[in-house]
C-alpha cells in the first residue's frame, strides 16, 4: 500500500509541476510582417529598435495596467515606435515573462522588418516606423476558431451576439486604468459561455468600440470557441473559463451613454479680437404638428445624456455644459434666418411638418448627435411657434438619387454598402444605446438623408416612439408610417416592437441593392411588390437578377448575396425570426458570419378595401453565401484577414 501511495504522490507531484512550468512559457499564436520595408543590419534603425524593444522589457515590469508605449530615437525617418499590451486578468510576472518572450521572437520571426506584431495568448506586441500611439488599427487581423460545432446553433447564436455585445461594451467604459472586460452566460443547464474583449488603453472610447464591433464581425459563428486578434484590440469566447474570473470585475460599469457616438463636430464659434465677421451655417427649420414637448423628452433620449444638461467635449478637449436653455432659439432669429419661412425656403414636408431652409449667424453650442442620426442644432417655443432647429444636410435624400435613372449612377455598390451600414448603425444606436430605446416607425429611403460626403443620417422621427428600457413591444390603435414599409404585424394588428423596425430596414436594404422602390409592380413573374419579386429570385437561385443594373460594373458577389440574405431574414412572417439591429451589424460587416436560411416571408398586399397577408413558398435549398473556411490546424482553424 505504501508503495502505490508513494506512485501516486510522485504522479501527482511532477503534474503540479508540468502546469506550473507551461503557464510560465508564453502561448505563441501569430506574427505578421510585411515584408514592404526593411532596415539594414547595424543600421542607426537597428539601434533604434534595439534600445525601443528594452524599453518596453522594462516598462513591463514596473507597469500595473499591462500596457506601456514608448518610443526611439530622434524625429527622424528611423525613429521606432512600440507598444505592448498583456491580457487584462493576468499578473505583473505572467506579463513580464511574455513580453520578454516576444521581445526576442519578434526579431527571430521578422528579421530586418521596419513593422512587426506578434501575438501570445498572453501579450501582444508590436513596432513600427509609423506612430501608434493612441491610433485605432484593425489590419492586420487573425481569425482562430475551434472546428467543433455547437448544439442548437440558432439558440447558440442569440447568447453569443448578446454576450460579446454586453462584453464590448463594458470594455469600452473601461474598468481600474484598463479598456478590458469579461462576462459569462448559460447556454445549457450544463454549459456556460465564457467571454472576453480587450482595447489598448490608448484608445478613445469611440476608437475601441469600433475595433471591437470590427472583431466581433470576424468571429467565426457557430464553433465552440473562437477569437480574433488585431494591433488595438481582441475578443474570444469559449465553453470554459480561459481567463482567471477572480482577476477581473463581475460586473464593470455601465458604458457611456454616448459610448457609440462618434467625436462631437467641431463647434461653430464667434469671432475673436475685434474681428466683426460672422460664422454662418445653414440649418434646417421644421415646424412641428405634433406637441413639441414630446418630441424634446424624445430629443433628450436621443443624445444619449441626461434630460435637463449634458456635458460636450470639445476638439480643443475642454468639456463645457450645454443645457436646455442653451439650444433654445428666439422666434426672431429663427424668422430671419428663413426670411420669414418664405415659400422660397421651404424644403418640404416630413412627418413633423413643413420644412423650411435658413442660415444662422454664430451658434456656440451644438447638442452632441450620432454621426447616422441628423443632428439636433435646438428649439424654439414661443407663443403659438413649435419649431426644431436641425442641421442641414446637402445631398438631399437617398430616393432622390436610388430611384432616378439618371442620378442613380453615383450611387456604386461601395458607397451603396457604405449607406446601408451607416443606417444599421444608427437604428442600433436608436434601439440599444440611447438613453431609451426608440422605436422610429418610419423607416423609409426619404427619411435617410445624405451629408456632403453621402453619408446617411436618419431623419423624421416625427412617428417615433419611446420604450422603456426592459420594453419590447406595444400596440395602437392609429397606424402611422408608410405601406411598403409597415411589418404585417403593425400594418394588420398595430403591433410594433423594434423588430417593426427591423422588417422596415429589410425593405430599405433591398431597394438599395436593387435600385426600385418596394411598391413598384414587377410585370416579369406574375408581377408583384418587389420583396416578393425578390423572394421569388432567391428562391429560384437567381438572386443577381434582381440587382440594380447601376451597379453592375462595381459590385462584389459575395456581398451583394449577403445583403440580399440579410435583408430577406429582417421581412421575415415572424418578428422572433427577424434578427435584431446588432445582430445586422455584425451580418453586414462580417465576411464570415453564417447566417440561417430565411423562411417563407409574408409580404403585406394592400387591395382597394382591404390588407391581405400571402404567405410565399418556402425556401426549399440552403442559400447561404457563406465562404469556404480554411481546413484546421491541431482543432484550430486560422484565418488572416486583409482590407479589402
Amino acid at each position: 500500500m505504501k508503495s502505490c501511495f508513494a506512485i501516486s504522490l510522485s504522479l501527482s507531484f511532477f503534474f503540479i509541476i508540468r502546469i506550473f512550468i507551461t503557464e510560465a512559457i508564453p502561448e505563441y499564436l501569430y506574427h505578421d510582417c510585411p515584408n514592404t520595408t526593411l532596415f539594414t543590419p547595424n543600421s542607426t534603425y537597428q539601434s533604434n529598435l534595439d534600445t525601443l524593444l528594452s524599453s518596453l522589457s522594462s516598462a513591463a515590469n514596473n507597469s500595473t495596467d499591462g500596457f506601456a508605449n514608448t518610443t526611439a530615437g530622434q524625429n527622424t525617418s528611423n525613429q521606432v515606435y512600440g507598444l505592448f499590451l498583456c491580457r487584462g486578468d493576468l499578473n505583473t510576472i505572467t506579463c513580464i515573462d511574455c513580453v520578454a518572450t516576444g521581445k526576442q521572437e519578434i526579431l527571430q520571426n521578422c528579421p530586418n522588418q521596419r513593422v512587426s506584431v506578434i501575438w501570445y495568448d498572453q501579450c501582444m506586441l508590436r513596432y513600427s516606423d509609423q506612430s501608434t500611439f493612441s491610433v485605432m488599427e484593425q489590419e492586420p487581423s487573425l481569425t482562430l476558431y475551434n472546428i467543433g460545432n455547437v448544439s442548437d446553433s440558432t439558440r447558440f447564436m442569440d447568447v453569443l451576439l448578446e454576450t460579446m455585445g454586453v462584453v464590448t461594451k463594458k470594455a469600452v467604459a473601461g474598468w481600474s486604468g484598463k479598456k478590458v472586460a469579461a462576462a459569462e452566460a448559460n447556454f445549457t443547464s450544463l454549459e456556460k459561455l465564457y467571454a472576453f474583449a480587450q482595447c489598448t488603453p490608448d484608445l478613445t472610447a469611440w476608437d475601441c468600440n469600433t475595433c471591437l464591433q470590427y472583431a466581433n464581425g470576424h468571429l467565426v459563428q457557430r464553433k465552440q470557441g473562437g477569437r480574433v486578434l488585431t494591433p488595438s484590440c481582441n475578443v474570444r469566447y469559449e465553453f470554459y473559463p480561459f481567463y482567471n474570473v477572480s482577476a477581473l470585475p463581475v460586473s464593470a460599469p455601465p458604458p457611456p451613454a454616448l459610448v457609440s457616438a462618434p467625436p462631437p463636430p467641431a463647434p461653430v464659434t464667434g469671432p475673436k479680437g475685434k474681428s466683426n465677421k460672422s460664422t454662418v451655417i445653414t440649418i434646417a427649420i421644421t415646424v412641428p404638428v405634433g406637441d413639441v414637448m414630446v418630441l424634446l423628452f424624445l430629443t433628450c433620449c436621443l443624445l444619449g445624456g441626461k434630460k435637463m444638461d449634458e456635458v460636450v467635449e470639445r476638439n480643443n478637449g475642454a468639456n463645457e455644459l450645454t443645457t436646455m436653455e442653451s439650444l433654445q432659439f428666439d422666434l426672431a432669429t429663427i424668422q430671419a434666418a428663413t426670411n420669414d419661412f418664405s415659400p422660397e425656403n421651404k424644403l418640404g414636408e416630413g412627418g413633423f411638418g413643413e420644412v423650411f431652409q435658413g442660415r444662422l449667424l454664430d451658434r456656440q453650442q451644438i447638442a452632441l448627435q450620432h454621426r447616422n442620426l441628423v443632428r439636433l442644432l435646438g428649439f424654439c417655443l414661443e407663443g403659438d411657434e413649435k419649431l426644431l432647429i436641425y442641421e442641414f444636410v446637402p445631398n438631399k435624400s437617398l430616393d432622390y438619387f436610388l430611384f432616378d435613372p439618371q442620378k442613380s449612377n453615383q450611387l456604386n455598390w461601395s458607397l451603396r454598402y457604405k449607406i446601408v451600414y451607416g443606417i444599421a448603425r444608427g437604428m442600433l444606436y436608436l434601439h440599444e444605446d440611447s438613453r431609451l430605446r426608440i422605436i422610429h416607425r418610419d423607416l423609409k429611403c426619404s427619411n435617410i438623408l445624405l451629408d456632403s460626403e453621402m453619408n446617411p443620417k436618419i431623419s423624421d422621427f416625427g412617428m417615433a416612439r419611446i420604450f422603456g428600457v426592459n420594453q419590447t413591444q406595444a400596440s395602437t390603435n392609429k397606424i402611422v408610417g408608410t405601406f411598403g414599409y409597415m411589418s404585417p404585424e403593425y400594418a394588420m394588428h398595430g403591433e410594433f416592437s423594434v423588430k417593426s423596425d427591423v422588417y422596415s430596414f429589410g425593405i430599405l436594404l433591398i431597394e438599395i441593392i436593387c435600385g426600385k422602390k418596394n411598391n413598384f409592380y414587377h410585370h416579369l413573374d406574375g408581377g408583384g411588390y418587389l420583396a416578393s419579386y425578390v423572394w421569388n429570385k432567391w428562391r429560384d437561385g437567381t438572386p443577381l437578377k434582381v440587382l440594380d443594373p447601376a451597379i453592375v460594373d462595381s459590385y462584389s458577389r459575395d456581398e451583394v448575396l449577403r445583403y440580399l440574405h440579410i435583408g430577406l431574414l429582417c421581412i421575415q412572417e415572424d418578428p422572433a425570426i427577424r434578427p435584431t439591429m446588432a445582430t445586422v451589424v455584425l451580418m453586414l460587416s462580417s465576411n464570415y458570419f453564417n447566417p440561417s436560411s430565411p423562411q417563407q416571408p409574408t409580404f403585406c398586399i394592400r387591395s382597394r378595401s382591404r390588407r391581405l397577408s400571402i404567405p410565399m413558398k418556402e425556401l426549399g435549398s440552403n442559400q447561404s453565401t457563406s465562404r469556404t473556411l480554411p481546413s484546421s490546424i491541431n482543432d484550430m482553424s486560422v484565418t488572416k484577414l486583409y482590407p479589402r
